[in-house]
């Protein structure tokens, strides 16, 4: 089983689906990953030699931000936006949606399970 960015990567699969079980990385980088190591697609990883597992390892580290560096920034991103108390801040720390959408009917995702109101009834 190759380990890459921390991630076990499934052995089975082609080179190409198995990278993107790691966090940040998508169908296009994966592709471009493969491209830039000329590693075939259809390749699976369990052919990869050692050599072509190092070349991917250290094109990640390299070039992209991924797994706990990703979640990380991406969380200080949220908390900066909360400490600023600017409106996107405000909708996370109430955990109201953030992107305009309504919260009449549904946003329930965001809101959560539904309580009830005392007192509602007539």
């Amino acid at each position: 089983m190759a380990r890459i960015a921390g991630v076990n990567i499934p052995t089975n699969k082609r080179v190409e689906i198995a990278l993107t079980y790691i966090h940040g990385i998508g169908h296009t980088t994966a592709k471009e990953i493969i491209k830039k190591l000329k590693i075939k697609p259809e390749t699976r990883v369990s052919d990869l030699t050692d050599q072509e597992i190092l070349h991917i390892r250290e094109t990640i580290d390299a070039d992209h931000t991924v797994e706990g560096d990703l979640r990380r920034e991406h969380a200080m991103n949220i908390k900066r936006l909360m400490d600023l108390a600017c409106y996107r801040g405000l909708r996370h720390r109430k955990g109201l949606p953030v992107r305009g959408q309504r919260t009449h009917t549904n946003a329930r995702t965001r809101k959560g399970k539904a309580k009830p109101i005392a007192g509602k009834k007539k």
